[in-house]
């Protein structure tokens, strides 16, 4: 097992709940309120951490109550941080307000802390690329800083995977940079500009990224499973199920930091991206992001043809 390393950002999420949204300058009861832990690459650590992953996570966060509980997370995880806590700035968080009724809903996000992540936070780590096998990184955090991660890890021969989430434009000098790039469908067809709506649409999206010097592809297509293409290969990994599906918010987190475990364990891409199918498909049996994240154990259990516990 080799180590893997993440940057990327922690949100704390706080979900209210209403039978309808409030208009300019009014007040309603809410239902039901929740909080969280969020920030796509602080789930991606925490899932490659249960799943067995040798994991150390780069960011920034306050020196608040927010931080304190995403510290609380990793630690249960087996995540090491590697995190500047930042006395002027606070810890990311998003007011999500949910209309009962429709399940629309409207999202404030001030990523504080998360915001002020730069190159100098992989200058400062750079030792911990030395001997490493996977660096993963998304789009939560400012461009200069992925850029950096990137070019760093391709200088010590480390494996480089970008969740291009969300989705932004990227040149193809970014492009060149990573060995594998993990888009879901809507991700893949605004870098592609090809229209994905099945596995064949993916490979023809992935055809273009390449083109342009992306290593390998992985298109994430929910229930239809995952289509890996390189210039030489051509696969569709299979959706692995657990059971019935009680929530997808954190599956594609999930499939990264599954993924990324495969890879420093040596798998195959392809058997990788199996690994990464079973631990996104015990997520999506399970409420929450962070917290739906499987142990190696439960993983183990369904890829031997069980159910997450040994059922």
């Amino acid at each position: 097992m080799g180590r893997i390393i993440v940057l990327g950002v922690f949100m704390a999420d706080t979900t209210y709940r209403a039978a309808r949204m409030p208009r300019q300058g009014e007040t309603v009861r809410g239902d039901s309120f929740a909080l969280g832990p969020g920030g796509k690459g602080s789930n991606q650590a925490v899932a490659a951490a249960k799943a067995g992953g040798d994991v150390r996570f780069i960011s920034r966060i306050g020196a608040d109550a927010f931080g304190d509980m995403a510290l609380k997370i990793w630690s249960d995880a087996g995540v090491k941080p590697a995190v500047q806590r930042m006395k002027d700035q606070p810890t990311g968080a998003a007011c999500i307000l949910v209309d009962a009724g429709s399940g629309d809903n409207s999202i404030i996000i001030a990523p504080g802390a998360a915001l002020t992540i730069s190159a100098a936070d992989i200058i400062d780590n750079a030792a911990l690329f030395d001997g490493a096998s996977v660096f993963v990184t998304q789009l939560e955090q400012p461009l200069e800083a992925v850029i950096a991660g990137l070019k760093m890890a391709r200088s010590k021969g480390v494996l480089t995977m970008l969740n291009p989430a969300p989705a932004a434009t990227l040149d193809d000098d970014i492009l060149q940079l990573v060995d594998f790039l993990t888009p879901n469908e809507t991700e893949a067809e605004a870098l592609s500009g090809v229209q994905v709506s099945s596995p064949a649409d993916a490979a023809k999206a992935a055809e273009v990224l390449i083109s342009r010097g992306v290593g390998a592809i992985l298109v994430t297509l929910g229930a239809k499973g995952v289509l890996y293409k390189s210039a030489a290969d051509e696969v569709l990994i299979p959706a692995i199920s657990a059971g019935a599906v009680v929530e997808t918010t954190g599956a594609g987190d999930a499939f990264n930091g599954g993924f990324a475990v495969g890879l420093a364990e040596g798998l195959t891409p392809a058997k990788a991206a199996r690994f990464g199918c079973a631990v996104a498909g015990i997520s999506v049996t399970r409420p929450g992001a962070a917290a739906s994240m499987p142990t190696r154990a439960e993983v183990d259990a369904i890829l031997a043809g069980g159910r997450p516990g040994g059922t």
